[in-house]
């Protein structure tokens, strides 16, 4: 499908990439098996949301509870960050994509981290898509963070109590100057929210297609979106 066929597209989209463990168990593979078939699901997704003209698309990648899954997992998840801006990065900077990565890079191996930092710093100037990858991301750590630059702010006397609001907080918020989420997409049927996003999916619509991400096709995200068209944001208000 192509803009035109929707009637309503969210502004930005966010994504919980689940199932990739459960689809590599159903095939009896083993899991970095599921993760890299994932990434075959992400390749296709990134590019229809580009198509589309979505402004914003956000990926669970890596959170940061993720460290304590079992070393031969975490091991295939670094070499994915690896092999996928290897791969990606040309298309996606032709393509006018713009990276951001979510969450504290400096955990990361150095080959890793300086992968990510290539990669914002060689997309920073692109105009399309921003594709936000949350890696070592955590919602709440995210808020922690924010409260500890507004604390700071007060105490240098750049930012009095009184003039706190919300605006304030989305502004020390990794996607500063984005929209909020419009559409939060959770694949493999599980229907929570794991510390994504807390603050951005406030009003967002969610749905929780049953589908593993590795079988989550393009003609499954448009379904998401056109169930999204169809949906009455109200944002607290009552309808007349």
């Amino acid at each position: 499908m192509v803009r035109e066929d929707f009637a309503k597209l969210p502004r930005h989209v966010a994504i919980i990439m689940d199932g990739n463990g459960r689809w590599a168990k159903k095939h009896k593979l083993n899991v970095a098996m599921g993760h890299r078939q994932g990434v075959e699901t992400l390749r296709e997704v990134i590019r229809h949301t580009d198509d589309l003209k979505i402004e914003a698309l956000t990926i669970y990648a890596f959170s940061t509870e993720n460290w304590n899954r079992s070393k031969e997992e975490v091991a295939a998840l670094m070499q994915l960050i690896l092999d996928f801006f290897k791969s990606e990065i040309d298309e996606l900077d032709e393509k006018n994509v713009r990276i951001l990565i979510l969450g504290e890079k400096d955990v990361f191996p150095q080959k890793q981290r300086e992968v990510l930092i290539e990669a914002e710093r060689r997309t920073a100037d692109n105009t399309g898509l921003t594709l936000n990858i949350c890696l070592n991301y955590g919602g709440r750590a995210e808020l922690v963070r924010a409260a500890k630059q507004i604390t700071e702010d007060v105490q240098a006397g750049r930012l009095s109590l009184d003039s706190i609001n919300e605006q304030t907080i989305s502004d020390r918020l990794y996607t500063a100057g984005q929209p909020d989420v419009d559409l939060m997409i959770r694949t493999s049927g599980e229907m929570r929210l794991s510390n994504f996003l807390l603050y951005q999916c406030a009003y967002a619509e969610f749905l929780f297609p049953r589908v593993l991400w590795p079988d989550f096709t393009v003609q499954d995200y448009d379904e998401a979106l056109l169930a999204y068209g169809g949906r009455e944001r109200r944002f607290g208000k009552r309808l007349s």
